[in-house]
């Protein structure tokens, strides 16, 4: 099965260590993100990489080449002009001819991505997307009722709780048609199409680790991480060989 790791991206959020990295080479302890991400990867028994790259990917080229010393295939595309979070696929239509995973280069988990890739095939899914839980403090109290009627409960400042994407999906070839050629396209678009059409999308939901290196909060909390902090999913990441870009 070939992985399309998505490293295109550019995040204000992280500037001013954007303008001098792209976010798949941000460093967590000795190692950049994407060095983890193909460990991850490999150890999850994919061998086919692909890169799709925009901002600073000479720097991705440079520093992973063909992906041999990590033991794993790599190639790359590259976009001339921003083609949104799933638009890539469009360049990629020749030759995903078998289901395939996406993830965004900036995501660190332990997911069991076989576990994930079974669910996807049992529920003969179109899209199958990671899901995690995450908590969202709101600010103010929240009131319980109907507008201009009487209130029926008041929580102050609470915590609520969603199951949010964790920007890893593994498709069907047969979804790249919905995706428009070479024109920006997001992934929400994609799957609210996938849905006017009744097409099936599941979701498949994880437990354990996983920070989105893309947003502050995860990028402080990942900077606080050395590689032995990590979980035991990453243990022999990026030392195949004994071989590291760091």
């Amino acid at each position: 099965m070939k992985a399309i790791i998505q490293c295109g991206g550019r995040v204000r959020r992280l500037m001013p260590y954007a303008m001098v990295l792209p976010k798949p080479l941000m460093p967590v302890g000795s190692r950049p993100v994407l060095e983890l991400l193909i460990g991850w990867l490999r150890r999850n028994g994919i061998s086919e990489v692909i890169i799709t790259t925009g901002y600073l990917g000479c720097l991705i080229k440079t520093l992973f080449g063909d992906g041999s010393a990590w033991g794993i295939s790599i190639s790359y595309t590259e976009e001339t002009e921003p083609l949104g979070t799933i638009g890539q696929l469009s360049l990629l239509r020749d030759i995903l001819d078998e289901p395939f995973i996406v993830l965004n280069g900036d995501v660190l988990t332990d997911l069991n991505l076989s576990r994930m890739i079974g669910f996807h095939h049992r529920m003969e899914a179109a899209v199958t997307i990671a899901t995690v839980a995450r908590q969202t403090k709101l600010d103010f109290g929240v009131l319980d009722g109907l507008p201009n009627a009487c209130i029926q409960g008041f929580r102050e400042k609470p915590h609520l709780t969603h199951f949010v994407s964790m920007g890893i999906y593994c498709l069907q070839p047969s979804v790249i048609r919905y995706i428009p050629r070479e024109v920006p396209y997001g992934f929400d678009d994609l799957i609210l199409r996938l849905l006017a059409h009744r097409a099936p999308v599941f979701s498949f939901q994880h437990d354990g680790f996983w920070l989105d290196i893309g947003h502050t909060d995860d990028f402080r909390k990942a900077q606080e991480l050395s590689c032995n902090d990590l979980p035991p999913a990453f243990e022999t990441m990026g030392e195949l060989e004994g071989t590291s870009v760091a």
